[in-house]
């Protein structure tokens, strides 16, 4: 290598996506230094407000789900979504949601029976970030450069050396690393410099969002509901969304811009929206925390790769952000890149392991910015009636059908069992397919099977453990008790493969499980499934999931 790396992989940018995968590479035994423009544990923008299934099951991994699960609102505060017309005003439809404190144990809810040891957590990301970066910033082998500017790079056959400095300019040095990820937002400078493109829908809606500060909102509420985590409002005069920050009376505002307004952003006066969503009138005093205007897109980059320098996150693809999809779509990029580097750090896995990166994250995250979109598109043209403020029989059956309508369009989003668990991998030159077609999904609705690429459905084993936390660091068989796995386990440790095996008693394991080996990797995917495979037939097998072939 020219000149020696001062770390294994360089990452540029410390949001979740960014923080996250320095802590899993740090939990493989790769060095990393992560740069960033923002002071230590400086507060990030109001954004993201939930951390999905698949994350929580990362974070599980990693150690520190219960931490998060206990940050953000108070544990007894309800997840609940409520459609109303005001914040203020009548409440149309809920969908319940457990509140953290009950996330184990509640039955009532759509994503209560979810097949997960854990379920998703609602934590507005200023709770997120700074729980991710105080692990990382004591996580073995990873270095921190807090406010500090990305220039530039250049990368040869064996690394890539990045030109930095300090904020203000001064002190301009270079870092060498192996490989380098840019996990640095929706203007990323890496995915300028390796030239991708992002194309798709660059406007879809235009948004106000403000942060407020308004604790005595809640006594103006109905004290016959429940407190609610988001609310989403609908009258003749604003449709908004809102969401409770910390439980005590601080709350995100979302102004959604009609087409007309569109035009002119600027001429939408913010405070009257604001009032109109909450249903309170100028007497009413909150203070404004901050404020961000910004455009609801569908894009995604044509390469989420140039030789040793990845893009990751929003670098990579940028949509609507319902339902905190954005932000969890690109961890799971992330942490399926950092298994890859894993791999080939470690020694056992070829240079070409790492093309699964793109082949995999890519159409998927096509996939979710559509469902994004379509989802967006229905939300903006809602069909409000006309009586759904009126008193009367007119105005209660108004509200009981709009209701129930907007919650059904919603419940999917707020409950997508299918963009958890649901998408499947089916291009990947790491997975060993059989020829039987993974089963569709919804944003809401998934079906659970073994077939390659898709996530092996959970189980909960007879000793109360989870499959999921029994998985080996590379590779594991799930089988039958005396099942004759040792010759996969001979040609693994030939190669240096991690590999261990869970057998599971008889009936112990769902109908979806309906071979006698199934090969599943730490990130959940069903690789391979069979019979015992003889030695030429292990090796072979071996040798196309370390990238060789």
């Amino acid at each position: 290598m020219t000149g020696t790396p001062d770390a294994d992989v360089l990452i540029i940018g410390a949001g979740p996506v960014g923080l996250l995968a320095a802590l899993d590479l740090s939990s493989r035994g790769v060095s990393v230094i992560v740069v960033e423009t923002r002071d230590f544990l400086e507060p990030p923008d109001v954004k993201c407000n939930h951390v999905a299934s698949r994350t929580m099951e990362s974070l599980r991994r990693l150690g520190i789900a219960a931490e998060v699960r206990a940050a953000g609102l108070p544990a007894y505060y309800p997840q609940d979504v409520a459609f109303r017309t005001s914040l203020t005003g009548a409440e149309l439809s809920r969908i319940p949601i457990p509140a953290s404190g009950e996330r184990y144990t509640a039955t009532v809810g759509p994503d209560t029976s979810w097949a997960t040891p854990e379920p998703p957590h609602r934590i507005n990301q200023t709770f997120l970030e700074p729980i991710l970066a105080r692990h990382a910033a004591e996580a073995p082998g990873v270095t921190l450069l807090n406010r500090t500017r990305f220039h530039s790079f250049v990368q040869d056959d064996e690394g890539v050396t990045a030109t930095i400095s300090d904020l203000d300019g001064r002190n301009e040095r270079t870092v060498r690393a192996r490989y380098l990820i840019g996990a640095d937002g929706g203007r990323s400078a890496v995915r300028k410099q390796i030239g991708a493109k992002l194309s798709g829908d660059p406007v879809l809606q235009h948004v106000q969002s403000t942060c407020i500060r308004a604790p005595h909102l809640y006594a103006l509420m109905s004290a016959d509901e429940p407190r609610a985590w988001g609310y989403y409002t609908f009258n003749p005069r604003r449709i908004g969304h809102v969401y409770a920050i910390d439980g005590t009376g601080t709350f995100l505002v979302h102004t959604y811009l009609s087409p007309e307004e569109a035009a002119d952003p600027g001429s939408v006066d913010r405070d009257a929206a604001i009032r109109a969503i909450l249903g309170v009138d100028e007497d009413f005093a909150y203070d404004v925390v901050s404020k961000e205007d910004w455009v609801a897109r569908r894009l995604l980059a044509d390469r989420f790769r140039v030789g040793r320098v990845f893009i990751a996150g929003d670098a990579c693809h940028l949509w609507v952000p319902f339902a905190g999809f954005g932000m969890n779509a690109g961890i799971a990029d992330v942490l399926n890149l950092t298994w890859l580097l894993g791999a080939r750090l470690a020694g056992w896995a070829d240079e070409r392991i790492l093309d699964a990166y793109e082949a995999e994250r890519r159409p998927i995250t096509e996939q979710v910015s559509h469902f994004a979109m379509r989802h967006q598109q229905k939300l903006a043209k809602p069909g409000l009636p006309a009586a759904i403020e009126d008193e009367g029989p007119a105005g209660d059956e108004a509200r009981r059908t709009f209701g129930a309508a907007v919650r059904e369009l919603n419940e999917p989003q707020f409950a997508a069992a299918g963009l958890n668990y649901g998408y499947s991998y089916d291009a990947s030159p790491i997975i060993r397919y059989d020829g039987e077609t993974a089963p569709g999904y919804t944003m809401g609705t998934y079906t659970p099977s073994t077939v390659p690429g898709c996530r092996a459905p959970h189980v909960r084993l007879a000793d109360g453990t989870s499959l999921y936390d029994r998985l080996s660091p590379g590779y594991t068989a799930v089988c039958a008790p005396g099942a004759p796995v040792a010759v996969l386990a001979a040609a693994a440790e030939l190669r240096g493969i991690p590999f261990a095996v869970v057998e599971t008693a008889a009936g112990e394991l769902p109908a979806e499980y309906d071979r006698p080996i199934t090969l599943v990797r730490q990130d959940q995917t069903v690789v391979w499934r069979g019979a015992p495979p003889t030695a030429p037939e292990a090796a072979a097998l071996w040798e196309l999931l370390r990238g060789a072939v």
